[in-house]
């Protein structure tokens, strides 16, 4: 706790952080004014984005972690979650039955992913590598389309 008291003393800015549940009490009190919650919320973030910007983190690091985190939460929940609201509101059910084309392209972007992430380093050719991979996807798709039951 010594930590971080000495570091409300050095640094008022990270007074600002006392806005974040005053954010929360004001959209649940005032919900419809839009304005002061929008300046409130851009006072209460200024601190957590100085704190951000202390931590040594590498943004190849905070990109990486992005990108794979959505891919995965994409992978894990939306799509589980739209085939169940297939049969609640869709014209027609959803079902996760992949064609096998689209099983290899997952299976290939996930060894990508893994190889390009374990360097630890990026580079420009390694872009060049994704648009690449990008691009046989692209052609396999335009060439051979999945076949619909």
């Amino acid at each position: 706790m010594d930590p971080l008291l000495k570091e409300l003393r050095h640094n008022p800015m990270l007074w600002l952080l006392a806005l974040v549940p005053v954010v929360l009490v004001a959209a649940q009190l005032v919900p419809d004014a839009h304005t002061l919650l929008f300046v409130l919320s851009v006072l209460a973030i200024v601190p957590l984005a100085a704190l951000l910007r202390k931590r040594p983190a590498t943004r190849l690091d905070l990109s990486v972690g992005i990108a794979l985190g959505s891919a995965s939460q994409i992978a894990l929940f939306v799509g589980p979650v739209l085939v169940l609201l297939s049969y609640a509101i869709g014209p027609t059910p959803m079902d996760l039955q992949f064609w096998p084309g689209a099983v290899v392209m997952v299976f290939v972007a996930t060894l990508v992913a893994a190889f390009i992430t374990s360097g630890g380093r990026s580079a420009w050719f390694v872009g060049v590598l994704l648009i690449f991979v990008y691009a046989v996807f692209a052609i396999t798709l335009y060439l051979l389309p999945p076949q619909v039951p």
